[in-house]
């Protein structure tokens, strides 16, 4: 295991984040404590120490649970939660990214997790009716009081995070250092706007979701599987999907490697600052998922994935890197001049 810097902090944390979405048996499709337990001892042994929950997860058995395995050594370990989501459907205001639900959904996480900190506070989902500005100095205070070390965003749009960074940089706010947004290889279309705009702020880039609801671990190349989370209507169960998973199982023989050790290679080779968050449901699956950090991928497979889950930029992007609009805005002396990395 290696060790990364948290965005633009100083924070240290592992190349692989644990999720916890499963650790809990509310939903009907977690585990039990016992096997949450050998699932973080798996993760910890192998070097890990950032741990990821959220109030929602399991009803907030999850998070229970986590404060229940760092107990003894609470300040080893990089614990992020979030807020956002519901704690209860009859109240208006135990949902959504305004300052009351901030403040008691984090309160109310901290006494879950038994501790007196979260190192990152995740906000969860953009709501679209709170200001930019109430979030930030509300996430500012909280920072200030010294509930929470460092922020974080989750699937919002780029021009939002974008607009939240640079109205707390002018105001000597706690910028966002870090964005999770959905990333694998069926799932590419932050790279039209997230990601760069995460680059250019110095954000990490932590994907949830990295073997696409498990599509790509190969078990669903012979059709529909029973306790799968994927059915015939979902949106990730595609025809491209499915050829794409072919191709990871395909790999995967080749290199004498798992699938999901393939799938995550190939987020690796993206990018070596990506910090994926990788879940399981038994022991066996976090030790087969980790043991990407050891899998080799070849340039040619990695040209291949490329290729099978290649997507269309769309407007602007496939229209500004046209060679005639290259033309026109260069004057013909595009490739004359010096250009910054992408």
């Amino acid at each position: 295991m290696h060790y990364k810097l948290f965005g633009h902090t100083g924070l240290r944390v592992s190349e692989v984040c644990l999720g916890t979405m499963t650790f809990g048996e509310d939903w009907g499709m977690g585990t039990t404590a016992e096997e949450s337990k050998r699932i973080f001892e798996a993760y910890t042994q192998a070097g890990g120490n950032f741990i990821d929950t959220a109030n929602r997860y399991t009803e907030g058995s999850s998070e229970k649970i986590v404060g229940d395995l760092i107990a003894s050594d609470r300040d080893y370990f990089v614990l992020a939660s979030k807020y956002s989501l519901y704690d209860r459907r009859n109240d208006l205001n135990a949902t959504g990214n305004h300052r009351k639900n901030m403040m008691r959904s984090v309160e109310a996480s901290l006494k879950r997790l038994k501790t007196d900190y979260l190192d990152i506070l995740w906000l969860h989902a953009w709501d679209f009716t709170t200001s930019v500005e109430e979030v930030m100095r509300g996430l500012d205070d909280l920072v200030g009081k010294g509930k929470v070390h460092y922020i974080g965003i989750s699937d919002t749009p780029a021009w939002i995070v974008a607009q939240a960074n640079t109205l707390a940089q002018l105001r000597g706010w706690t910028t966002f250092s870090g964005l999770q947004i959905e990333y694998s290889l069926v799932q590419r279309t932050p790279e039209r706007d997230l990601i760069p705009m995460a680059k250019h702020f110095n954000m990490s880039l932590t994907p949830w979701s990295p073997l696409g609801a498990g599509i790509l671990t190969g078990k669903y190349n012979k059709g529909m599987i029973a306790g799968g989370r994927l059915s015939e209507k979902s949106p990730k169960y595609t025809d491209k999907n499915l050829s794409i998973a072919h191709v990871v199982t395909d790999i995967a023989q080749k290199i004498d490697a798992t699938p999901a050790q393939v799938a995550l290679a190939w987020i690796r080779e993206k990018d070596k600052n990506y910090i994926p968050i990788i879940g399981a449901k038994r022991e066996d699956q976090i030790k087969d998922s980790l043991d990407y950090l050891t899998t080799t991928l070849p340039k040619e497979e990695f040209l291949r994935l490329e290729e099978v889950s290649e997507i269309e930029l769309g407007f602007p992007h496939d229209f500004l890197n046209s060679d005639g609009v290259k033309d026109v805005v260069f004057g013909g002396n595009f490739n004359k001049i010096e250009h910054r990395k992408k």
